[in-house]
C-alpha cells in the first residue's frame, strides 16, 4: 500500500517553501517508501549553492544518501513541480516507480518519458504548489528560465 500522497505532497511542499524562503526555486521533493519510512527530502538549491543540476528531485535524491537499488523500486518521488528530463531520468535510473507531482501547467516535464518506461506518474493538480510556482515565475522570470535551460 502506497504512502498517503496529500501526506507525501505536504512534504514536499514544506521544501518548496524553505526553497523560496532561502531566495531559490521553489520546488521541493520527497522520496518515500511505501511503508512510510522517508528516506529524502530536499529543494531546488541552484541558487542557493551555485549548482547547474540541484532540481529539488535531484536535491532529494542527494539527502536521501546512498541506498540499495532494491529500495528505491518501493518508493515513490514526490515534487512539486512536474519533473525535467534530468529529474526523471534519475527517477528512472534508480528505478523509483511512482513519481507523484504537484502540477504541471506552469512547466510540462518528462512525464510522457517516465509513463513509456512504466512509472506511475500521478497528478495532484495542488493549487498551493500552482500558487508559489507561478508567484515565483512572475517575480524572477529570468532565474525560471535560466533553472530550466532558456
Amino acid at each position: 500500500m502506497p504512502f498517503d500522497d496529500v501526506k507525501g505532497m505536504q512534504i514536499a511542499l514544506e521544501e518548496a517553501k524553505k526553497g523560496y524562503a532561502e531566495g531559490g526555486v521553489p520546488i521541493g521533493g520527497a522520496l518515500i517508501h511505501e511503508d512510510g519510512t522517508i528516506y529524502g527530502r530536499g529543494h531546488n538549491m541552484r541558487f542557493q549553492k551555485g549548482s547547474a543540476t540541484l532540481h529539488g528531485e535531484i536535491s532529494t535524491l542527494e539527502n536521501a544518501g546512498r541506498l540499495k537499488g532494491s529500495i528505491y523500486k518501493d518508493c515513490t518521488m514526490y515534487t512539486t513541480l512536474s519533473p525535467c528530463m534530468m529529474c526523471s531520468g534519475a527517477c528512472l535510473m534508480y528505478g523509483v516507480k511512482r513519481v507523484v507531482l504537484g502540477e504541471n501547467e506552469n512547466f510540462m516535464g518528462a512525464e510522457e518519458w517516465l509513463k513509456a518506461n512504466n512509472v506511475e506518474v500521478v497528478n495532484l493538480n495542488s493549487q498551493e504548489c500552482k500558487d508559489i510556482m507561478s508567484k515565483f515565475i512572475k517575480e524572477r522570470p529570468e532565474d525560471w528560465f535560466e533553472d530550466i535551460g532558456k
